[in-house]
């Protein structure tokens, strides 16, 4: 289990590097479809980068089963290493 903080700090960080944009300033309410440059091929290597760095699987549903990353944050600050 992580703190709420650490994950935020630390997804913010997967997202930078992944979209290579150091401005992604990520928000509770935000979606994909908010994310500049966000396809197929990002959505997967957000979500092997997201289960590499938190020490998760994600199913066959992957990211698409949260809501927003608000969701993401709660799920991973619970399962996250």
């Amino acid at each position: 289990m992580t703190d709420g903080r650490t994950v935020h700090r630390r997804l913010e960080d997967i997202f930078r590097i992944v979209f290579n944009d150091d401005a992604i300033t990520l928000t509770d309410e935000m979606t994909a479809a908010d994310v500049p440059g966000w396809d197929s091929l990002e959505h997967i290597n957000v979500m092997f980068s997201i289960e590499s760095a938190f020490g998760v699987q994600f199913d066959a549903a992957g990211l698409a089963a949260f809501e927003n990353f608000g969701a993401l944050e709660r799920y991973l600050a619970e399962h996250g290493r």
